[in-house]
């Protein structure tokens, strides 16, 4: 896709994921809205890059590996080939690397990161003691936590965990984080984009503004994670290091040009991790002489019955027991287009279920399915010459355009749900202009077969816009549809398709032979879910 450069970059992560934990939609949420995002801008032909990975240090994982009598590299081997990279294959996402806190490439440059900080005065050894959650792997603060109830009676618990906190008392190395809060108030001040939405910003700056103070980075009670290179009875801290995947996958210490290609990148996070990654990762950013992250988006949570997902809570969905009906374009397509990115949204599968068949079935597959049939049916399967466009064929080419350039806005924004809802008025417009134009009856009088032609034309080039500018939320659909229109023949491939010029009137050519394809979104029977 050398040819499709644009000269832009656009680089984004998701978190990277636990791997204690057991991948569910929550999870395959943020894949998906991250993957969403960097096919739209592969699509438009940005030097595109996307990570994710998995975060594999720290106590929890030492403890759960000891309990099945196996060593934390094991245990975290077997969770990444069972349980994380065929998540992304379930959902269909298109990332350009992995990264494993376990790899050579994130230790190494982890520990040179460290070194430069202590050796620049923003590392101090210092005395900690506290309440330490070691679900939550960090030290709570007496007003995170709640009187704990039935056996933990008596007992002072993690408000998120309502586990028991253990009161530790030990010696570490402490960052300077103190020394950052003015710096930050200014990035937030100067770049009011730089934490979204709204909420999360004004959250974030609220927290620095009460003060912040120095943040203990490393821990010498176990030894599962990056040992400190200038003591090796301590290891670091699981957060900072895992904050620090971003810059080790794009080459900080080891490749300076991918570097400076890749980063600065945006982070799409949940929002229960934003002061992580909107405070003090650039703090520790901005003490390296490092360029701050792009952006920092917190997303809402899902919610299923009103409670977040998660494998503490146990109401985690996976995301294959919604695939194996729907598929997963729908499911890509649901979460982006039920949810608005930001917000907090509820999952059920009555609403799954209802927009699968209203809006993938009924509205874009079924626009395929009758406006192929018809070029079949009535010009023997190739695309007709338009004759003149009349007022209905230049409203439907000006929605066309309206539709990319406002989705492509949208993208921008990071607004997923936006973007779709405006490709969506080039579906709904297509619908109405067949339901208007009545091409079966025109189909009756030889006198129409010219009208007939631009009607149909009109519906074969639309469909053509919707491949390319679906192909981001729906890539198999999209695929189909791109075969089923012949237009590779004329066009090159759907991949090679510019999106941001997906909107103009007229690219495919006439004389293109189509075929029908099985239906786009088969209903599902309900009775059989």
């Amino acid at each position: 896709m050398e040819h499709m450069a644009t000269g832009s970059s656009f680089s984004i992560t998701t978190p990277i994921f636990y791997v204690n934990d057991a991948p569910h939609i929550g999870h395959a949420y943020t894949e998906v809205a991250a993957d969403v995002l960097a096919r739209w801008h592969r699509q438009a032909g940005d030097d595109t890059w996307m990570l994710t990975g998995t975060d594999e240090h720290g106590e929890k994982i030492l403890r759960t590996a000891t309990a099945n009598g196996v060593t934390p590299q094991a245990w975290a081997d077997k969770l990444v080939e069972d349980s994380w990279k065929p998540l992304l294959e379930t959902i269909d996402i298109r990332n350009d690397d992995f990264i494993r806190t376990t790899e050579p490439r994130h230790e190494e440059n982890v520990r040179r990161f460290l070194q430069k900080l202590y050796d620049d005065g923003f590392i101090y050894a210092g005395e900690y003691e506290g309440y330490y959650c070691v679900g939550c792997e960090e030290y709570k603060q007496l007003s995170e936590l709640v009187d704990g109830t039935g056996e933990y009676e008596g007992l002072k618990v993690c408000a998120i965990h309502t586990k028991p906190v253990e009161l530790l008392h030990e010696k570490n190395y402490f960052f300077r984080m103190s020394d950052f809060g003015e710096r930050l108030l200014a990035l937030y001040e100067e770049r009011p984009e730089f934490v979204q939405p709204e909420s999360a910003r004004n959250e974030v700056v609220q927290f620095v503004r009460q003060g912040l103070s120095d943040l203990s980075i490393s821990r010498s009670t176990f030894d599962w994670g990056v040992k400190v290179p200038w003591d090796d009875s301590h290891v670091v801290y699981v957060w900072f290091d895992a904050l620090l995947n971003y810059i080790t996958a794009a080459g900080y210490g080891s490749d300076d040009e991918a570097f400076a290609r890749r980063w600065p990148a945006v982070h799409l996070v949940g929002k229960d991790i934003l002061r992580f990654h909107a405070v003090i990762w650039p703090a520790m950013l901005m003490a390296a002489g490092l360029e701050v992250p792009a952006r920092v988006f917190g997303h809402g949570w899902l919610l299923v019955g009103g409670e977040k997902m998660s494998k503490s809570k146990l109401t985690g969905i996976a995301p294959n027991e919604i695939t194996d009906t729907f598929g997963s374009d729908a499911f890509r397509y649901y979460f982006m287009r039920a949810i608005t990115l930001g917000q907090d949204g509820s999952f059920s599968w009555e609403d799954l279920s209802a927009r699968y068949h209203a809006e993938l079935a009924n509205g874009f597959g079924n626009l395929a399915s009758r406006g192929l049939s018809m070029v079949q049916r009535y010009f023997d399967g190739v695309v007709p010459e338009s004759g003149t466009p009349g007022e209905a064929e230049q409203e439907i080419a000006r929605i066309a355009l309206g539709a990319a350039e406002n989705a492509d806005a949208a993208i921008d924004r990071l607004a997923v749900g936006d973007a779709i809802a405006q490709v969506w008025t080039l579906v709904d417009a297509l619908n109405g202009y067949i339901t208007e134009q009545e091409p079966w009856a025109l189909a009756k009088d030889p006198g129409s077969r010219d009208r007939l032609a631009t009607v149909l034309y009109t519906v074969t080039e639309g469909l053509r816009a919707l491949a390319v500018l679906l192909s981001p939320v729906t890539p198999k659909a999209a695929a189909v549809l791109w075969d089923s229109l012949g237009a590779t023949a004329g066009l090159g491939d759907l991949s090679a398709q510019p999106v941001r010029d997906a909107g103009r009137w007229g690219q495919l050519p006439a004389g293109t032979t189509v075929s029908v394809p099985a239906p786009l979104f088969p209903r599902i029977d309900e009775s059989a879910q």
